[in-house]
C-alpha cells in the first residue's frame, strides 16, 4: 500500500473526503517525525512506538579501492510493533 491508496482507505473508513484524510495523514507523520528529531519518543498503543537510536562512529572499507574510510556517528529511528499489531499481522485479529 503506498500513501495514496493509505489516504483513499482512511476516507472510505472515516466518510472524510480525500483532501481532509491526506491533510491528517500529513498532519500525523510530522508530528511524529517532528517528535522523535525533538529526541522524543512517540508511543501508539496497540500499534507501536518510535524512537531516536544513535549508530557509533566507526570504520568502514570503500568496496571499490579497499581503502579505509571513516563512518561518522549518526541518529536513527527504531519502530518496534506493539502487541496488537504483531497478533494482527500472524492472524490473530479479534
Amino acid at each position: 500500500m503506498n500513501k495514496q491508496e493509505l489516504i483513499e482507505a482512511v476516507a472510505t473508513s472515516t466518510g472524510a473526503s480525500k483532501s481532509k484524510a491526506g491533510e491528517t495523514i500529513d498532519a500525523l507523520i510530522d508530528t511524529i517525525s517532528g517528535a522523535v528529531a525533538d529526541g522524543a519518543d512517540v508511543q501508539l498503543t496497540g500499534f507501536g512506538s518510535f524512537t531516536q537510536g544513535k549508530r557509533a562512529a566507526r570504520v568502514g572499507r570503500n568496496p571499490r579501492t579497499g581503502e579505509e574510510i571513516r563512518i561518522p556517528a549518526a541518529k536513527t529511528v527504531k519502530f518496534t510493533a506493539g502487541k496488537a499489531f504483531k497478533d494482527a499481522v500472524n492472524g490473530h485479529r479479534k
